[in-house]
């Protein structure tokens, strides 16, 4: 492996228990690298700053902030000795925010973030609060991601769903709704959908 930041991160991210259960680097760099990158582009469509919501070990955040120096990317993470990880390998552009979803300021951002976060009605429910009218929340998604649930939470939540391969991008019509982000906890114990 060559020794560039991003190659760096990556094998730390697989040398550190608790960040990724995958040990192998070829199946990290695609899973964890090349797919983060993946949706650099997506990404472009939408100004403003970007957040990665459970950022965990970086993916897909530290990925982007490499590939769009010009933009910032605020890595949010809950857990503490993750947040140290992010700290040692996000690039200038980024940030470490210690805290909850539910727990940031709404309509702050222009584009959410998330892979591998939760359910994917439950992650558009802690991602569509951050992101201000004219954003999206972008959602990586596997085959089985459950679009007419994502669907109603996007539209309680003043979006609407575009599905991509592999992407779920949810538009930000209008302000966040009074009422949310719910409390801490909530979207995973009562889902909107």
């Amino acid at each position: 492996m060559s020794s560039t930041p991003l190659e760096a991160w990556l094998r730390a991210l697989v040398a550190t228990p608790g960040l990724t259960a995958l040990r192998d680097a070829d199946e990290a760099r695609v899973a964890l690298l090349e797919d983060s990158l993946r949706g650099v582009e997506l990404v472009r469509r939408f100004e403003g700053p970007i957040v990665d919501v459970g950022s965990g070990g970086g993916a897909p955040g530290i990925p982007l902030a490499y590939a769009l120096p010009d933009r910032e990317v605020a890595l949010l993470e809950a857990n503490g000795r993750k947040c140290a990880f992010l700290r040692e390998h996000a690039p200038a552009n980024a940030r470490v925010i210690q805290g909850r979803a539910e727990e940031q300021e709404v309509d702050a951002y222009g584009v959410a973030v998330a892979k591998a976060l939760a359910p994917p009605p439950v992650a558009a429910e802690w991602c569509l609060p951050l992101v201000g009218p004219g954003g999206a929340a972008i959602l990586w998604v596997g085959p089985s991601a459950e679009v007419d649930r994502v669907t109603t939470v996007a539209a309680r939540l003043a979006a609407e769903v575009e599905e991509l391969d592999g992407f779920l991008v949810l538009r930000k019509l209008g302000p966040t709704p009074a009422g949310f982000p719910r409390r801490p906890g909530m979207a995973k114990k009562r889902p909107l959908a």
